[in-house]
């Protein structure tokens, strides 16, 4: 936690969407201790909860409403009982290939999901005072990179032609941190173009109504409480899973990908910042360490962690997947007064000893 967390304490209710899911639980206590109540809307999608019970992770003293957010009914139920001071929009369909193969799923989901609630918030005449979003790196797509005479350009979306020569970089580029106020959103995946849509319905209708809004860019989330199930997300989680039964870590492309990896205590703290602070900007922040790693450093790490047997690149690729990804925190340290606390090596720990915990995990 902040400084500025434990000390504000807006009190009312805070409502959740999603809320039983990775980061949801992972905010709850911290939600519960701010705010009066906590009410969460959570559909309990089987690929993230294979039992359909509450997560012993989720807070006792959050109340657990199961329903699907991209439903009008949801929303004249949770409203006619609710009225949300503050509304955490986490409710959404991960995943970048699986947004290739399913992308009615994800548009329906993140983009209705989204216009389902504040079609509902206007309709029961109950406004909150803000709406925080988890939103992606995903929507900046390969971002900006800088030309051999420093200029900056947008390259666009890697084609199935240059990968298959594995001719992985842009020729004669340097790529570029991740800043929303600098950086044009430009996403190359159907998951990247759902998040970026969130954005821009979010921050229409909340400006037409005097809503607040604090949009966070997360990079990728990893860490204790993460999906184990799940096969299209959490990379670090499959990794682990992987080294813990003795095997290589396959790395695509030429493992030199970068990634900005980001331990789920430090995002939950920049969450649970946003709800509370007492002022916000109003702009979408980046939310991540402030540094790369290639995903070859993280899967040594992991291998070290279990013994296992050094990574091997594979040349590999996956569509839709960037180049390389991290995040310009500036932002969130100015508005929000939020640091990451955890380095790679402490957040790999953290993730390992925790799966390692696990009763029922089965290496991958």
């Amino acid at each position: 936690m902040t400084s500025s967390e434990t000390s504000a304490r807006p009190g009312g209710t805070v409502l959740v969407t999603g809320g039983a899911g990775f980061i949801g639980c992972a905010i709850s206590a911290a939600l519960a201790d701010a705010f009066d109540r906590v009410v969460v809307v959570d559909s309990l999608h089987p690929q993230i909860h294979a039992t359909g019970e509450r997560p012993a992770e989720l807070d006792a003293r959050a109340e657990l409403i199961v329903a699907d957010v991209a439903e009008a009914q949801t929303w004249d139920t949770v409203l006619a009982q609710h009225s949300p001071d503050v509304v955490i929009h986490l409710a959404a369909e991960t995943g970048t290939g699986q947004s290739l193969e399913e992308s009615t799923r994800h548009t329906h989901v993140n983009v209705v999901g989204t216009s389902q609630l504040l079609d509902g918030l206007n309709r029961h005449g109950k406004l909150p005072r803000r709406i925080v979003l988890s939103s992606s790196r995903a929507v900046y797509g390969e971002g900006a990179w800088s030309d051999a005479d420093g200029k900056a350009f947008y390259p666009g979306q890697r084609t199935s032609a240059t990968l298959d020569q594995a001719q992985w970089d842009f020729p004669g580029a340097t790529p570029l941190p991740m800043k929303a106020s600098v950086t044009f959103p430009a996403p190359v995946s159907v998951y990247g173009a759902t998040k970026l849509a969130q954005e821009h319905v979010l921050q229409a209708w909340a400006k037409s109504y005097g809503v607040e809004t604090v949009i966070l860019r997360l990079q990728n989330v990893y860490g204790p409480g993460q999906s184990l199930i799940n096969p299209y997300t959490g990379i670090m989680s499959l990794f682990c899973r992987m080294a813990m039964g003795g095997k290589s870590i396959p790395l695509y492309e030429d493992g030199e990908v970068r990634r900005d990896f980001i331990l789920i205590d430090d995002v939950a703290s920049a969450i649970v910042a946003g709800a509370v602070s007492p002022t916000v900007q109003g702009e979408p922040m980046d939310i991540g360490s402030g540094e790369f790693q290639t995903i070859g450093t993280a899967a040594k790490l992991i291998a070290q962690h279990y013994n296992a047997p050094a990574p091997h690149v594979t040349g590999q690729y996956r569509q839709g997947d960037v180049r390389h990804a991290w995040a310009d925190i500036t932002a969130a340290k100015d508005v929000l007064g939020w640091t990451p606390q955890y380095n790679l090596a402490q957040g790999i720990d953290r993730l390992a000893t925790w799966i390692d915990a696990q009763p029922d995990v089965q290496p991958a």
